[in-house]
């Protein structure tokens, strides 16, 4: 019977200078897929205006990112359509509108992704007991509620180092993150405004 050589073996036979630029090279290319998949998403996604919240902690600034919150980051269930039994962790795909001023609302809350025409945004229940934040950051828990706890993926958005002191200073209601959203819900922010001037904005690449 002919022996078959084992995977180690033909391994050791490459030379390392190869195994390490073959190890070098795929790295790279996973590298290159997830800039270009941001890339595609800020390029071709779908705008959307988004209300910050206050978060906890207060802290807004942490080193060089911004930790951020949205008004579409707390869901009340009861009203809106699609589903609502949801558990810590399960996947969500949000219906958004646009209130009178052109920020992203929630119009209905689905386990998967609903049909039918709209911008659907897609997240994670991070919470089935959400307390509302009022405008000075105190959170208010004192009554039952059905409202959820979302995240999109957009809670912190990176900033060039030592730049951040003017956001760190300004209150959560008067920045504002323009997101762009795909077709399969996945999003990435694109500018972030304080006082509807722009701050910051992600390069393409």
């Amino acid at each position: 019977m002919m022996a078959v050589p084992s995977l180690d073996g033909v391994t050791a036979r490459v030379p390392v200078l190869w195994r390490a630029l073959a190890a070098m090279f795929v790295l790279c290319g996973l590298i290159l897929l997830v800039v270009e998949s941001r890339a595609r998403i800020l390029r071709s996604g779908v705008e959307i205006r988004l209300k910050t919240a206050p978060v906890d902690p207060r802290d807004l600034f942490r080193g060089d990112y911004v930790v951020l919150g949205y008004e579409i980051g707390t869901i009340e269930l009861a009203g809106l359509d699609g589903d609502k039994a949801f558990r810590r962790g399960d996947p969500i795909h949000v219906r958004l509108g646009a209130d009178a001023e052109g920020f992203a609302v929630v119009r209905g809350a689905f386990r998967s992704r609903p049909a039918g025409a709209g911008t659907v945004i897609a997240g994670r229940v991070s919470s089935t007991v959400a307390c509302r934040f009022g405008e000075d950051g105190a959170s208010d828990c004192g009554q039952p509620n059905s409202r959820l706890r979302v995240d999109y993926g957009l809670e912190s958005y990176f900033v060039p180092q030592g730049s951040g002191r003017a956001i760190e200073r300004t209150e959560r209601k008067r920045i504002e993150i323009v997101a762009a959203v795909s077709s399969s819900g996945e999003a990435a922010i694109k500018r972030l405004l304080i006082d509807g001037r722009l701050v910051h904005a992600e390069p393409p690449y």
